[in-house]
């Protein structure tokens, strides 16, 4: 199968995290072609076409936000599978073919890898293994084997171009703008690639490795709370799309049963389990807060989603 490999930027703050991205990429061997998008950014966009003439670089032609730029990506793509890697994570060796075997069948639809995190200094007690999520990198309470999964992860994940566009690629109106951290996307592409064929699956290689930069901002207690508060509200946005039972099928368990034991394990502890323990307890708390926000109040955080019919100029 061919293969296309997409990389969306939006700032030169993560400049030399791109340099690594696109390098781990180059490193892979076996995509047929490299995509690079850019948000808005012309400095980005003029800079990144000198240093990478040999990748596609690009302007994101939708509204501004990621999931414009990967429906960008996505209207010109040749590969018959399509990867994604997030500008400030860099892939482990194999991992790209490790993300492409996983397509094991015509039925598998979306292949998910996972993330491990690369601190800014020590690992932040405020974020145990089962917050990991809030950074973007894989946490205590998915598989641990190959599988399949309800979603795949952002910064890792390859799809099957045809179904993906059949169903509209990814929603501007749930999708990530700039630092504002609203998105599940992809989970919602997921569950609407399913829905739209019950026989489709979605597969977790969690051998498929990528390492994942975290900001020095993104490691307190503050930026836990606002992450956690922004992920109820995108719930809710995609429950109006694809279902509430389908929007948070894999929640329930991870908030009756992950979550609990981990904030026993933390307080079991003592004083040096405490801020653990609250982050979650915090994390949970403003994550049903900004469902219950999200489901009162319809959350915009795109604009209109762009046409897939027509491939965007280079």
């Amino acid at each position: 199968m061919s293969v296309s490999v997409v990389i969306c930027a939006y700032t030169l703050d993560r400049w030399d995290q791109l340099a690594l991205a696109m390098g781990s990429v180059a490193a892979q061997g076996s995509a047929d072609e490299t995509i690079l998008v850019v948000d808005h950014n012309d400095e980005l966009l003029e800079r990144a076409r000198a240093r990478w003439p040999e990748a596609r670089v690009m302007a994101n032609e939708g509204s501004r936000g990621l999931s414009s730029a990967r429906n960008t990506a996505l209207r010109v793509a040749e590969g018959e599978i399509v990867a994604f890697l997030d500008d400030d994570a860099a892939a482990d060796p194999g991992w790209l073919d490790t993300l492409v075997s996983g397509f094991t069948s015509e039925s598998v639809v979306a292949v998910g890898g996972s993330a491990v995190p690369i601190w800014p200094g020590e690992a932040p007690a405020v974020l145990p293994d089962e917050l990991l999520w809030i950074v973007g990198c894989s946490y205590r309470g998915l598989p641990t084997e190959p599988g399949p999964v309800r979603n795949v992860m952002g910064c890792s994940m390859a799809f099957r171009r045809v179904p993906l566009m059949a169903i509209g690629g990814f929603n501007a109106d749930t999708g990530r703008v700039g630092k504002l951290p609203i998105g599940c996307e992809e989970t919602e592409a997921c569950i609407k690639l399913r829905q739209a064929d019950p026989t489709s699956v979605v597969r977790y290689e969690p051998s498929a490795s990528v390492r994942h930069h975290v900001s020095a901002d993104r490691v307190r207690m503050a930026y836990v709370a606002h992450r956690s508060w922004c992920e109820g509200l995108s719930k809710a946005g995609i429950a109006r799309t694809v279902g509430r039972a389908d929007a948070l099928s894999a929640e329930s368990t991870y908030a009756t049963r992950v979550l609990p034991a981990a904030v026993w394990r933390e307080l079991r502890r003592g004083p040096r389990g405490l801020p653990a323990a609250t982050a979650i307890v915090l994390s949970l708390g403003l994550a049903g807060a900004g469902y219950v926000r999200g489901r009162v109040a319809r959350v915009r955080t795109g604009g209109p989603r762009a046409s897939l019919t027509e491939k965007a100029p280079a």
